[in-house]
């Protein structure tokens, strides 16, 4: 499994979302030397364990169409309990694009609560899609990289952030059916769970774990670009190259901006940045 072999990357990425995370929600430009969040803080035997489990031939590639979802949605209910935030349940209806039968999604929504009274009204959301493309021609796609990567890593930053409150307030939204259209990120941003206006910013986590050259794109500051300082400054620290890009018009399939579930927030007006990397061969595996 390709995931295994690119843990340290892949740590790497949990480390600078945590720390692109409290950036933006503290509003801090930190110095290049200055402190922040390390792989000390995060257990990386339970993010591989995290990414076997979801990427297992036992969840069938984790697909909404097939009964063995429940124990993709089961881990992921109690993965988020064991961060530290109760996950509220979000069943919406929908309609495959190459299907006759209508499905049944779930989003899993989890809150921490700014220790700022001042900005504990303003949020970020944090978002992973656990779901896959399930089993196609009789092969199973487990979907370790895409995005079983994701989710792990959104356990990983919701446990760090239980034990280091930022300002702002937080919300982890683990999405379903992302691959049939971003159902469950279209049908969180129709029903979100506070005004659209206290939303700052979405940060979605979509391929984390696969990168030959060691490269991370963050995607979003060509339409956001009061974000860019904040990256700009976890650039000089991080310890992979963090890239900005892939969210120009011009650049066609190269642009990212709709190809995620940050795409359904883009929709709405609301700010995004997209932490993925480039495609390559495994992605699906």
């Amino acid at each position: 499994m390709s995931i295994i072999r690119n843990y340290k990357l892949w740590l790497a990425l949990v480390v600078l979302g945590v720390a692109v995370s409290g950036q933006i929600a503290i509003g801090k430009r930190s110095e290049p030397n200055s402190s922040g969040p390390s792989s000390k803080y995060f257990d990386a035997g339970r993010l591989l364990e995290d990414v076997k489990y979801l990427a297992s031939d036992e969840l069938e590639g984790r697909s909404p169409e097939r009964p063995s979802i429940a124990k993709a949605r089961d881990h992921v209910a109690k993965r988020m309990r064991e961060a530290g935030i109760e996950p509220e349940r979000q069943e919406f209806k929908f309609m495959p694009r190459r299907g006759k039968e209508e499905l049944t999604g779930v989003n899993f929504i989890g809150r921490i609560a700014g220790r700022s009274k001042e900005k504990a009204g303003k949020y970020i959301v944090i978002t992973a899609h656990y779901d896959h493309v399930g089993i196609q021609n009789g092969q199973i796609y487990n979907g370790a990289d895409d995005n079983a990567s994701g989710t792990a890593a959104l356990f990983a930053i919701a446990s760090y952030f239980k034990k280091n409150r930022p300002e702002h307030s937080l919300i982890f939204v683990a999405l379903d059916a992302e691959e049939m259209g971003l159902q469950g990120a279209r049908h969180f941003v129709a029903n979100l769970p506070v005004a659209k206006e206290a939303i700052l910013l979405n940060v979605n986590m979509d391929m984390l774990s696969r990168s030959e050259k060691g490269e991370l794109y963050a995607a979003g500051t060509y339409h956001y670009p009061q974000f860019k300082p904040a990256l700009e400054a976890v650039q000089k620290k991080a310890s992979v190259k963090l890239l900005l890009g892939h969210d120009r018009p011009e650049l066609g399939r190269d642009d990212w901006t709709f190809q995620s579930d940050h795409g359904a927030f883009h929709r709405e007006k609301i700010p995004f940045i997209y932490f993925g990397v480039e495609d390559h061969p495994d992605y699906h595996r």
